[in-house]
């Protein structure tokens, strides 16, 4: 059995190999992170595994994969790029890899809360444009934190945040309980908090679920901090929201079109934070992710 990791980039494709033991099934490495979904066949060659970092695996595609059984998926967010559902229809296993990169994120959502708080990146922008810009920022000790979704990079933040003297509450579809955090119902995070980080999955429940009236039921001048997937909100009413002030601020990881174009509205905005979908990237998290790839590939060998 052959797997190819399909859109390695070198530092990844670095980790791959000296995580290899001896024993391990042939798992070809391809050096190149902006494969078109189309090289699909070529790449894979036959192979069974597909080790997948971010790229779009339609489902007409893997029709013409011969002999892909297992899709080894860098993350948790396969719906974003693949229909897994569809793919099984097919024969084709889709694996997800969980907890890898729970603090590099939580680290990036609580850095992206603080940079909008403090507005910096839009003071650096101005400085090197030679305006000498003082604004304002938001001091967040005190201050609530309202959590939407609670796993394990949620714990994180929130660990992090109650450490820096804000007061976290929380909302989790199913019941959950974290020292010093308050769980309630979805309604009172929203009202009462004066930063609100995502930490969903997407699913047919969650896409599009902060749409314009639940970004209206915020509290006006809220930060919103999203590391999850984009779809989560609705990005006109983000938009607009931003534009009115309701939104201070939004710094934001993740987009519903990536690379971010160029001309895009959230570019031209000058209250949001952007970064290019890099809350996970840090050695050790892509340390735990590339081992985590290599135990699925061992037992997929194994049966």
């Amino acid at each position: 059995m052959r797997g190819v990791f399909v859109d390695a980039n070198e530092a990844l494709a670095l980790v791959m190999e000296r995580l290899t033991r001896p024993g391990d099934p042939k798992v070809r490495i391809h050096r190149d992170p902006d494969i078109k979904p189309e090289q699909y066949p070529e790449i894979l060659d036959g192979a069974e595994i597909a080790i997948v970092d971010h790229t779009a695996l339609p489902t007409e595609v893997a029709k013409k994969c011969t002999g892909l059984k297992h899709v080894v998926f860098l993350g948790t967010g396969a719906r974003s790029y693949m229909n897994p559902e569809e793919l099984a229809e097919l024969g084709i296993s889709v694996h997800l890899i969980k907890g890898y990169g729970d603090t590099a994120v939580a680290e990036s959502a609580i850095a992206l809360m603080w940079a909008s708080a403090r507005v910096i990146a839009m003071m650096d922008r101005e400085m090197r444009a030679g305006t000498w810009l003082r604004e304002d920022g938001m001091q967040l000790t005190g201050k609530t934190l309202g959590l939407i979704g609670f796993g394990g990079i949620a714990a994180e933040v929130a660990r992090i945040a109650s450490g820096s003297g804000m007061k976290v509450i929380a909302w989790n579809r199913s019941p959950k309980s974290y020292p010093g955090v308050e769980f309630t119902d979805l309604d009172t995070v929203l009202a009462k908090s004066d930063v609100v980080s995502l930490h969903l999955l997407l699913n047919d429940e969650t896409r599009g679920m902060i749409n314009r009236e639940k970004i209206l039921a915020m509290k006006p001048g809220v930060i919103l901090v999203n590391t999850a997937r984009a779809a989560i909100v609705d990005e006109a009413a983000m938009i607009d929201a931003l534009k009115s002030g309701h939104i201070r601020h939004a710094g934001l990881d993740v987009f519903n079109v990536e690379p971010l174009p160029v001309d895009h509205p959230l570019t031209r905005i000058p209250n949001v934070t952007l970064s290019a979908h890099s809350a996970f990237r840090t050695p050790e998290a892509s340390e735990n992710l590339i081992e985590a790839a290599w135990v699925h590939c061992r037992r997929i060998v194994k049966g």
